[in-house]
């Protein structure tokens, strides 16, 4: 068995309205759910990806009113980085986000320039990064061609994500032994730089890499706030492999929840031993299960179990704005 990368990225927001603002008009992101979530249904969970909801593109928010902002700390996802297609693409996304008066840093040089990355952060203080990697695909996507960023400069899914752990030594076992990662690259530090490592599954490159550095500066802190991520999930193909995914992470003796039905994919989740909540999920059934794939996230949509509730549901959620309506210079 082999994971395919990454399958989404789950954040916290405290202003949804505003979350779709940055999301599908600074980011070009199409809103392809708009649903709750189903631990905790007064709050949205919005997800945002290509055309298609494609796995390995989607970024997703719970709308949580009452969250503090978000504080740094260990056993959380520290950065999110998307991939883009090539190097002026990067510096197409320098401009636009200097024209929109979005916080950003300098373009740079990881490994010895096979990556150039640049940071930047979402309203809430999201830390996100856009890669290009030298040396590697960005994953096939299917462009919203509605929204405002062109075919050519949107978004390839996921690149990578950086977690901050206290040690090292203890994630990395659980993605070499348990979850098939392997390491490509060690970064030993030194002075006011943290000690790193790079670890790829399945094929690799942009959107299979996970980021791990050792930041014992920090302290735990699992308490995600707005700004901050709750987790992020990892590709299984079908619900035949997932079954034996999660018997074969509680062989390894982590503590991973019964198979759970989100209705456009299952999932299951655990914490790894430096405290970031995991969770693989499965490609399918996808987003246009219970809704026409030219019309995704235009309406509230609600698995079956929740349908008779929908009344009540929508009465306790903030109204939020018709979603893909983005066009080009708006």
């Amino acid at each position: 068995m082999e994971l395919g990368g990454i399958h989404h990225v789950t954040a916290v927001t405290a202003d949804a309205p505003g979350n779709l603002d940055f999301y599908t008009r600074v980011l070009g992101l199409r809103l392809v759910k708009k649903t709750v979530n189903q631990d905790d249904v007064s709050a949205y969970h919005l997800f945002y990806a290509d055309a298609a909801g494609t796995p390995g593109t989607e970024m997703t928010f719970f709308d949580w009113r009452w969250a503090p902002p978000h504080e740094a700390g260990a056993g959380l996802v520290s950065a999110t980085a998307f991939a883009v297609p090539d190097r002026e693409s990067l510096e197409w996304w320098a401009r636009r986000l200097d024209e929109l008066g979005v916080s950003r840093g300098e373009i740079r040089e990881e490994e010895g320039g096979r990556r150039m990355v640049l940071d930047f952060s979402d309203p809430e203080g999201q830390s996100l990064r856009l890669v290009h990697d030298t040396a590697g695909e960005a994953p096939e996507v299917q462009p919203w061609e509605r929204g405002p960023v062109p075919a050519e400069r949107f978004l390839r899914g996921f690149d990578s994500v950086e977690l901050s752990v206290w040690r090292l030594g203890p994630t990395e076992a659980v993605l070499t032994r348990a979850m098939g990662f392997r390491k490509v690259e060690e970064r030993s530090g030194g002075e006011g730089v943290p000690r790193a490592a790079v670890y790829e599954v399945g094929p690799g490159g942009p959107g299979a890499r996970v980021v791990v550095v050792e930041r014992r500066d920090l302290r735990l802190h699992r308490r995600v706030g707005s700004g901050g991520v709750h987790h992020v999930a990892f590709r299984v193909p079908d619900e035949e492999e997932h079954r034996a995914w999660r018997e074969r992470l509680a062989r390894a003796g982590l503590g991973v929840t019964p198979v759970i039905d989100r209705y456009y994919f299952k999932s299951v989740y655990f914490r790894e031993p430096g405290g970031v909540l995991f969770e693989l999920a499965t490609d399918g059934p996808g987003f246009a299960t219970d809704e026409d794939p030219e019309h995704l996230g235009e309406r509230l949509a609600l698995p079956p179990f929740l349908e008779p509730h929908r009344e009540q549901i929508e009465r306790g959620l903030r109204p939020l704005p018709t979603a893909g309506l983005a066009r080009s210079g708006e």
